[in-house]
């Protein structure tokens, strides 16, 4: 069959976008700009865009606000023309994946709008940033607070699993914060590079940043969803050391390295960490922690936080993921 072309496709995907809901009230019309207002540069559809919060090769993140409603929000502009086939299918897939997810650990999706020029993805605000910019600012981080945002990423990647999605992108720069507090909730973002697998699916794609790739998808093998495990454990000692656990200047030097020797753990981590960094980045996929195993694994759910007026934060997702996913 001949696939329709892209407009086409994006128009079906645009059509099914969840849209924000009709405001209660209308807010006045013709009040002038004030000082004390960021000035709109921009406005596409109902939303008013304001500052830049960051660009890359094909798009740039803009704060902006339902101008009736007042959401505020954030806005990816992606320039239609930098797109070659391959990225272009990979943006209709991230919307369509995106439109079916809704979950607490996850970038929600609110709107979709198209010009001739670019197409605008209407994101969730994260005003605190991505977990790299805590871990620059802040350097190494405890247990403790290593556990409270991998819980938070294990919940979102339950979740993921529980719908046969892989993200294949897992990265401190693509896991954001909704506040600067102590507290903000962790939410898994960017899903240009996700797919639905089911459990004995393989891929052959090479995707994904090199630093949290799993070995073998640097060695060009066919993976399953266990790659996104190995990523979970390169964040996991980001978190602890500041760094990933294994670097090089390019795929094949990084590959060597990864080869070469085990990784060297931090020191003074207990033996729960140990075990969990251990277990996530096991060269081979067929030995590397179950999904089901990491769901429960006592590092992330230690019996002292089992009860308490916290128990429901630490509870593991639900049983039906068996450890032997």
């Amino acid at each position: 069959a001949v696939r329709p072309p892209f407009q086409a496709r994006l128009t079906r995907a645009v059509s099914a976008a969840p849209h924000l809901p009709p405001p209660r009230a209308r807010s006045p019309r013709g009040r002038a700009w004030t000082m004390s207002e960021p000035r709109c540069f921009k406005r596409v559809g109902p939303y008013d865009l304001f500052t830049t919060l960051g660009q890359g090769s094909f798009a740039i993140v803009y704060r902006g606000q339902h101008r009736i409603s007042k959401r505020t929000v954030a806005v990816k502009a992606i320039v239609r023309a930098r797109l070659n086939q391959k990225l272009q299918a990979n943006l209709e897939a991230e919307i369509s994946i995106l439109q079916t997810l809704q979950h607490p650990h996850i970038v929600r999706l609110h709107d979709v709008q198209t010009t001739e020029r670019h197409v605008y993805l209407v994101m969730e605000l994260c005003p605190g940033g991505d977990l790299l910019r805590v871990i620059r600012s802040q350097g190494a981080q405890t247990e403790a607070q290593t556990r409270g945002y991998m819980l938070q990423l294990v919940r979102g990647l339950a979740y993921l699993r529980e719908h046969n999605l892989v993200h294949r992108d897992l990265k401190p720069q693509n896991l954001l914060l909704s506040s600067h507090l102590p507290d903000a909730t962790l939410k898994i973002a960017d899903f240009g590079f996700a797919r639905y697998m089911q459990q004995a699916d393989l891929a052959e794609t090479l995707c994904g940043s090199p630093l949290y790739m799993a070995p073998e998808i640097l060695r060009f093998h066919k993976y399953d969803a266990k790659a996104d495990l190995w990523s979970v454990g390169t964040i996991a000692f980001e978190l602890l050391t500041t760094r990933p656990p294994y670097t090089g200047a390019n795929h094949v030097q990084l590959l060597q390295h990864i080869e070469a020797s085990e990784v060297e753990l931090p020191g003074g981590i207990s033996q729960e960490c140990a075990s969990l960094l251990r277990s996530l980045l096991r060269r081979d996929p067929t030995q590397r922690l179950s999904f089901g195993s990491l769901f429960a694994h006592p590092f992330l759910y230690p019996p002292e936080l089992s009860g308490g007026s916290h128990a429901a934060d630490h509870a593991p997702p639900s049983p039906a993921l068996a450890p032997a996913l």
